[in-house]
């Protein structure tokens, strides 16, 4: 027994010697006494069945069956015990449920256990069950988002689809389609009942075909099925009277029917047959989404309505630059003239390193839709723009998981994770060499530390992206020599302020007389704690920051200015301090991370004229730069030193 996936069996001796625990997850559920009965006539009726069918054939077969059953019934009358009886079948003497099996190398999910219970249908596999509506005891809803999440194809019937019924399932449609499981859907535009929208996003959803029929005045299918294909074996159905919509699937007075194959075989057999027979029509035309296909269905589902609203879905697509586009091309060059595929770019903070990434990954996607990918920082804020980027460019609002912090992965295949946490789980975690295809290692000037060493040295990924804007080390340290000793393409800061991608700025370093060598230094920083101290109690320092604004900023009213402070003691020390002297302020640090948005808006509208921040934004001061076309473009960037 070798195919993962999910099962509903009982274990027998053989099926116990044949699972090999080291290799899979192993899932199981103890036989209760209540359902035993059941179980167990179920499982002799199939070895019955077996047995029977194996009379040999001949004039006198169906006499042969009958002496053999009633000599069976003779036997179970007298109670006959006989361990050789077909040995291979008896059952495991712990009378458990086979209930899934999947890899234990490379898993499905960081939890297996907790991945069956979640896909698992709580009406099982093999158990027909009436769903009445109106939301009365098991949810049609629910139980056919763990039908979707546990299927290996699927097989959808439907006379007419709303995007509200879409809408519903689109987080299970996304992540069985990105795993490369087969999707098809046959509906109608039937009464103009479809909704365009719904249509075109299926039909953008990969490994997903769409097929309509617009022959609604002689053929009308009102049919509405559900089918779902298990490699396992355990297919499973739903017919009755709900089609792809909102109400139908929720609260509507609908009624439908599961089937499956361990039930009823030959229902689920027509069903599917049934199905490919109406695949196979050409009354069923493929909708691809190009520019004829939308218009045809919208042409008829006006028709259909008798109206002439011509409305159509409108996506927004995120372009690179002309500077990310020259960079993306340099990438190309290297991967397919020179063959190397550990590339390192180096961009100034500002370009948009981050969202060049995001497009290469994108092209690499389209080449390998169901690639791994990894992407490697050493902060949570950072993992989270990040992350938001590559949504923004894939338009894949559940792509990526986090795993730093509180947050932690249901999955493995997308994953935005600390170096910290990589490294702390790198041994426990199962994963192979090969396992990701695409791994991004931002700020990799970090890349000679000892916990990214250890990352490098276990994982061997197809494409291996470096970013950074300054990969030069102080310690000399040489970060080249895992990218083939070859930057791949590059922006520095002057040549990107020279091509006008970034603003200009002015830079005052200011000495506030403050000593720092009583200051404990250690691991490459001052001690946050003495000099929260230390700043926190000097009025001459506030002073002389105030002083020095007064002289550098034309008006201090119509300041935007970002304080960068050691600690949120600090930090709310400052603010107080600039309201004091007149100076509108406000605060953002972790504690309050979730007001970022609003504290971002205040100072970009003028409600605030400082805004003080402990490591928030400091890699991020481009988003309150203004547009070049105003009349002062020079920034002022103050350092205060001691």
């Amino acid at each position: 027994m070798q195919q993962s996936g999910i099962y509903e069996q009982l274990i027998t001796q053989l099926v116990e010697k044949r699972l090999d625990r080291e290799r899979f997850y192993v899932g199981e559920r103890t036989l209760s006494s209540n359902e035993a009965s059941v179980w167990l006539s179920r499982f002799l009726s199939n070895i019955l069945e077996y047995a029977i069918s194996s009379v040999p054939t001949g004039n006198d077969q169906l006499q042969q069956q009958i002496a053999l059953s009633n000599e069976l019934l003779l036997w179970l009358k007298e109670r006959l015990q006989d361990d050789g009886l077909i040995e291979e079948n008896l059952l495991n003497s712990q009378g458990k449920i086979l209930t899934a099996l999947y890899e234990l190398e490379n898993p499905i999910a960081a939890n297996l256990k907790q991945y069956v219970e979640d896909i698992f249908p709580l009406t099982g596999l093999t158990q027909s069950e009436l769903f009445c509506g109106s939301n009365a005891g098991l949810s049609l809803e629910s139980e056919l988002k763990r039908e979707i999440l546990s299927a290996d194809k699927i097989y959808w019937l439907v006379s007419f689809i709303k995007w509200a019924g879409i809408r519903i399932f689109r987080k299970e449609l996304e992540a069985f389609t990105a795993s490369g499981r087969e999707l098809k859907v046959i509906t109608t535009s039937y009464m103009g009942a479809t909704d365009a929208k719904a249509v075109e996003y299926l039909a953008n959803l990969p490994n997903t075909e769409v097929k309509l029929s617009y022959n609604t005045e002689r053929e009308r299918l009102h049919a509405k099925s559900y089918l779902f294909l298990r490699n396992t074996g355990y297919h499973t159905g739903y017919i009755g009277s709900s089609n792809l919509s909102h109400s139908a699937l929720t609260n509507g007075l609908e009624w439908n029917l599961k089937i499956t194959s361990q039930e009823i075989p030959h229902i689920i057999d027509k069903s599917f047959s049934t199905f490919e027979t109406y695949w196979a029509s050409n009354e069923f035309e493929r909708f691809d989404g190009d520019a004829s296909s939308t218009e045809k269905l919208n042409r008829a589902l006006r028709q259909q309505r008798g109206s002439d609203d011509q409305s159509t879905a409108h996506f927004f697509d995120i372009t690179p630059f002309p500077h990310q586009s020259e960079i993306l091309e340099q990438l190309a060059v290297e991967r397919h003239l020179h063959q190397r595929f550990r590339n390192l770019v180096v961009a100034a903070t500002g370009t948009g390193k981050t969202l060049i990434s995001a497009f290469d990954f994108a092209r690499f996607l389209k080449e390998k839709p169901n690639a791994t990918f990894l992407f490697v920082a050493h902060r949570e804020e950072i993992l989270k723009q990040a992350r938001a980027a590559y949504r923004g460019v894939l338009r894949d609002g559940s792509f990526g998981e986090l795993w730093v912090g509180s947050h932690a992965p249901a999955h493995y295949h997308q994953l935005f994770v600390s170096i910290q946490t990589l490294n702390n789980q790198l041994d426990q975690l199962n994963l192979t060499p090969d396992y990701y295809d695409y791994i991004v290692i931002d700020e990799v000037h970090h890349i000679k530390a000892n916990s990214y060493r250890a990352v490098l040295a276990h994982f061997q990924p197809s494409l291996l992206l470096g970013l950074t804007a300054t990969p030069e080390r102080h310690d000399g340290g040489d970060i080249l020599a895992d990218f083939g000793g070859v930057i791949a393409a590059e922006i520095r800061l002057p040549e990107a302020i020279n091509r006008r991608h970034l603003s200009p700025f002015q830079y005052f370093g200011i000495d506030d007389d403050t000593d720092l060598r009583n200051i404990a230094w250690s691991r490459g920083r001052y001690d946050i704690g003495q000099l929260t101290n230390l700043y926190t109690h000097n009025q001459a320092r506030v002073d002389k920051i105030v002083l020095s604004l007064q002289e550098i900023v034309t008006d201090i009213s119509q300041m935007k200015a970002l304080a960068f402070c050691v600690s949120r003691e600090h930090a709310d020390y400052m603010t107080k301090q600039f309201l004091l002297k007149g100076i509108t302020a406000d605060i953002l640090t972790s504690d309050n991370s979730d007001q970022r948005q609003q504290k971002q808006q205040a100072l970009r509208s003028g409600q605030i004229n400082v805004l003080c921040v402990v490591d928030i934004l400091g890699k991020r001061i481009k988003w309150l730069i203004l547009p070049l076309h105003e009349s002062e473009t020079d920034r002022h960037l103050i350092g205060l030193s001691g």
